[in-house]
């Protein structure tokens, strides 16, 4: 039984008729007999007297055109629902986002989205990739914002930008004055990372074309998470760093920071939600207003390469021994 059958059998009752049921229902009159027939004889029942004209309901199919009527109208009420869901602008949203760019962007895009949505209240929480997922699989997030793919085919990904990567040096390095970086064979030593957040560690190691950082040596382990500190520490000269582009944008100094050369390795950023997130609504509007306040040279056309972590020896085995 379905709701189309019970459809077709509202018409009939309504017209008395197949060929004017078929027309109002917009099939063909043998479709419409053969889905009647189907039903009846799903249910072991006769709706309609066929042999009386105009054509009339059974006993029984008084009962069930009835019964059809509730359904129908209950079904209404739940695509209401769902529309109704699906466009509102109201009531409590967590929104989590990753710890490398909620400091750059949460700046940018709060007043935006507060305009959009003046009756939504935002929660918003910092944390690293692996427990963003886990918290959108489990409902204590409704919408993520991070790099992606994740890989995850529990979550929906909505992509917004994609973001560069940036070379940050220290004024010793032989690549301070040039107009791009290109990495050097020494700099994979040098190379400074983040404590924990494993995928942006994966992102760097692949830049650098280095599968795990057991390869880079250094004298102190620096167990730090904040990309402002890695630029703290390649001030003092005790490394270079790879950052997003939108952790400089209020950089006052810029002459150390170094772009990469074309195709430009970059991070795609997302809306992720779980595979029953039902406002859609309201991730147009985050995306909207997110995509309005980036820079100007992160919304340009320029050749890339997109950096997976999902997939990168390094993430998959911090991870496994991190749980």
């Amino acid at each position: 039984m379905t709701i189309q059958q019970l459809k077709y059998v509202l018409a009939l009752d309504q017209e008395r008729h197949f060929a004017k049921a078929a027309e109002v229902c917009m099939v063909t009159q043998p479709g419409l007999t053969i889905q009647l027939k189907n039903l009846e004889e799903e249910i072991g029942i006769k709706i309609f007297d066929r042999n009386k004209v105009p054509l009339t309901p059974t006993k029984l199919g008084i009962e069930i055109i009835n019964r059809a009527k509730k359904i129908l109208r209950e079904a209404d009420e739940i695509r209401d629902f769902v529309v109704n869901e699906k466009n509102s602008l109201e009531g409590e949203i967590k929104v989590g986002i990753i710890t490398t760019l909620s400091p750059y962007l949460i700046p940018l895009f709060i007043n935006r989205i507060k305009e959009a949505t003046p009756k939504v209240h935002f929660i918003i929480k910092e944390a690293n990739t692996g427990q963003l997922m886990n918290d959108l699989e489990t409902g204590l997030l409704d919408v993520a914002i991070m790099a992606t793919p994740t890989g995850n085919t529990n979550l929906i990904e909505h992509p917004i930008f994609k973001e560069p990567f940036m070379a940050y040096l220290n004024a010793n390095h032989p690549m301070a004055k040039d107009d791009f970086y290109e990495m050097q064979p020494a700099d994979k030593a040098e190379l400074l990372l983040l404590h924990s957040e494993f995928c942006y560690n994966a992102q760097l190691l692949d830049i650098c074309g280095l599968e795990n950082p057991e390869k880079i040596k250094a004298q102190f382990t620096y167990d730090v998470s904040s990309i402002e500190t890695l630029k703290n520490l390649v001030r003092a000269d005790l490394g270079f760093a790879i950052i997003p582009e939108l952790s400089i944008v209020y950089e006052k100094d810029s002459r150390l920071i170094k772009p990469f050369k074309e195709p430009v390795p970059v991070r795609e950023i997302s809306l992720v939600v779980s595979d029953s997130f039902s406002k859609k609504l309201l991730l147009e509007k985050m995306n909207e207003a997110i995509w309005s306040s980036l820079p100007d040279s992160i919304k340009k056309d320029f050749a890339y390469r997109k950096i997976r972590w999902n997939d990168s020896p390094y993430f998959v085995k911090s991870i496994n021994s991190f749980m």
